[in-house]
C-alpha cells in the first residue's frame, strides 16, 4: 500500500515552491530604506523581493544575468536602457543581460526580481 502512495501523481515537497503572497515577504519598509531579501534559489534562478520607501532609488547599473522585474504594489519610475516609464502593480519587464537600468520609487513600492542564469548552448 505504501508503495502505491509514492507512485501517485502528487508532487513531492522538493518539486515545487509555493508562496501565497510574495509581497508580504518584504516585511516592514522603514522610511528612507530599501529592503531586499533573496527568498528562493533554484537551478540558477534567484528570486529576490525588494521593498522601497518613497523616494528611494536603485541607481543605474547592469547585471550579467537576464532578469525579470515584476511590480507587486506601488509606483516607480523605471529606466530600461534609454527608455523611462512608470511601473505600477502588475507591470512586468524582461531585461537581457548587461542592459543599464534603474528604479526610483514614487511611492512605497514592492518589486519581485527574478534573475535567470542562462545555460550555454
Amino acid at each position: 500500500m505504501e508503495n502505491n502512495k509514492r507512485q501517485t501523481s502528487e508532487p513531492s515537497a522538493e518539486s515545487f515552491s509555493y508562496f501565497e503572497d510574495v509581497g508580504a515577504l518584504v516585511g516592514a519598509i522603514a522610511p528612507d530604506t530599501i529592503v531586499s531579501r533573496t527568498f528562493l534559489k533554484r537551478d540558477g534562478t534567484h528570486f529576490i523581493i525588494f521593498g522601497f520607501a518613497p523616494g528611494q532609488e536603485l541607481s543605474e547599473h547592469t547585471s550579467a544575468r537576464a532578469a525579470i522585474l515584476y511590480f507587486v504594489r506601488g509606483h516607480a519610475r523605471l529606466t530600461l536602457g534609454e527608455t523611462t516609464t512608470v511601473a505600477g502593480p502588475g507591470t512586468m519587464a524582461y531585461m537581457e543581460p548587461n542592459l543599464p537600468h534603474s528604479v526610483y520609487a514614487e511611492s512605497e513600492t514592492v518589486m519581485l526580481l527574478t534573475m535567470v542564469e542562462r545555460n550555454a548552448g
